[in-house]
């Protein structure tokens, strides 16, 4: 592991070991280090210290801790009177964990307004694939009709759930699929969803900004919980607190 001045942490493959993130740079903000792996070793170690990968196909692995952090409160959820509209029509299921591939796949190539190009390269699809393999990394599925029209990815640690990324090919899919989670991680004690980088969408939904002093302070919390890795499964009636009684 080495740097130079004003410039990030280069990283070797062995061992797998990350800087202290408050050295990561302030521009572009929360750079911290470059190289180092995608093997869920390199991930895993990386979540548990507030670290995330995003690069793309181009360069090389890029890893940001960013402050301030865009986290959502799930008891801060804002769900607005159109979306409950849509809800109460039933016309959408939810399952979690059915299909981790197609909804990465769907992440990495669905269109994006602003966006040229995905940093959810084929790399990045095995390494989280991997993930979802041993029970750490998610996906949650929202279907109208039998067709897969919605859905986000992201990864579990202890009570700690990493956001991301999300798509929609029907009005509000994407916001369904963000309700229908935090319905679930509230029924198993989880307390926030990380969302990494502020964006008008995720704002829009009651995502707020923290420093990284705080945001570390809850993960620590958070990921000492125990929540064995598994495949999940949807337990909770997510519709019922949007349904009339």
């Amino acid at each position: 592991m080495k740097r130079l001045s004003h410039q990030p942490f280069w990283l070797d493959p062995n061992p797998v070991a990350f800087p202290p993130t408050y050295l990561a740079l302030t521009e572009p903000d929360g750079l911290l280090a470059v190289g180092g792996d995608l093997t869920p070793e390199w991930l895993l170690m990386a979540y548990h210290k507030g670290i995330f990968p995003w690069f793309n196909e181009e360069d090389p692995i890029l890893w940001w801790t960013p402050n301030p952090r865009s986290v959502l409160f799930l008891d801060k959820l804002k769900v607005h009177r159109s979306l409950v509209k849509t809800i109460r029509k039933q016309r959408f299921n939810v399952t979690l964990d059915m299909d981790f591939l197609a909804v990465i796949h769907q992440c990495a190539t669905t269109p994006r307004r602003g966006q040229d190009g995905t940093w959810i390269s084929d790399p990045m699809i095995q390494a989280y694939h991997q993930l979802y393999q041993k029970g750490y990394a998610h996906s949650v599925e929202v279907w109208q009709s039998g067709h897969l029209v919605g859905g986000l990815y992201g990864v579990a640690i202890g009570k700690m759930f990493f956001g991301e990324s999300m798509f929609a090919h029907q009005t509000d899919a994407s916001k369904i699929a963000l309700i229908a989670l935090c319905q679930q991680l509230q029924a198993w004690g989880f307390l926030i969803i990380d969302t990494q980088i502020e964006t008008a969408h995720l704002k829009s939904l009651g995502a707020k900004l923290i420093s990284r002093e705080h945001f570390e302070t809850l993960l620590h919390q958070q990921t000492q919980l125990t929540f064995p890795p598994r495949h999940w499964q949807m337990e909770v009636d997510w519709q019922a607190p949007f349904l009339p009684a």
